[in-house]
């Protein structure tokens, strides 16, 4: 993808969806790192289903803490990896306690010093919840952005750093969610649906597809 791509890509996505927003259900910033935390391998409606109740009954890191790991246990027990991902909540939500007051903290450096907290998660955080211009790559970042040509990489560190030099200043803010969504819903893995891909003549394979159609 040439810049002059990558700019009517983003304008493109952009304009069918100006305010794009994480399908994760929360009310608070802490309510928005449990249920990043809980997300991997898993998917956002499994961990909305989870996190209802569990956020109903312990919306804060005292009232998690206060619940314990057994019934934070039974509460996720339905999603992927359910007891670690119990424990490392649980510890995160008496570390948030006594090194933050409670609150999440601002920085990659404190978040990712949390238990269960990589990367990706430390992203999506400092995106959402703080507006903060990161690329949090999950499976579908990774698969658009090599599959598009929009910023290839072997890796997701490569893919990340990629989509931080190439994406226009202006829409770094919104599009690791543009790029979840279109690759969620249109950019799929084993059935992209390039018919109807607004985007199709800004990505490299939607073009080779074009000239191969004469």
């Amino acid at each position: 993808m040439t810049p002059a791509h990558i700019e009517t890509f983003f304008a493109t996505l952009a304009e069918a969806n100006p305010h794009p927003q994480t399908e994760l259900a929360y009310t608070s910033v802490f309510e928005l790192l449990a249920a990043v935390l809980l997300s991997a391998q898993a998917t956002d409606v499994s961990v909305n289903k989870a996190t209802r109740a569990l956020f109903a009954q312990a919306p804060t890191p005292q009232a998690m803490l206060a619940l314990g790991v057994d019934a934070v246990t039974e509460h996720i027990r339905t999603i992927g990896l359910f007891r670690t991902k119990a424990k490392n909540l649980v510890e995160t939500c008496r570390l948030l306690i006594e090194r933050h007051g409670g609150e999440v903290p601002r920085s990659r450096e404190a978040l990712e010093a949390l238990p269960g907290v990589g990367r990706k998660t430390a992203n999506v955080v400092l995106n959402v919840a703080f507006g903060e211009p990161t690329m949090a790559v999950d499976t579908h970042i990774f698969r658009v952005s090599n599959r598009t040509g929009l910023a290839p990489g072997k890796d997701v560190l490569a893919v990340e750093h990629g989509l931080l030099q190439r994406v226009p200043a202006r829409y770094r803010v919104h599009a690791h969610h543009w790029l979840i969504l279109h690759g969620r819903y249109v950019c799929q893995a084993r059935q992209p649906q390039c018919g109807a891909c607004s985007v199709r003549l800004q990505c490299d394979q939607g073009r080779r597809l074009q000239s191969a159609r004469g």
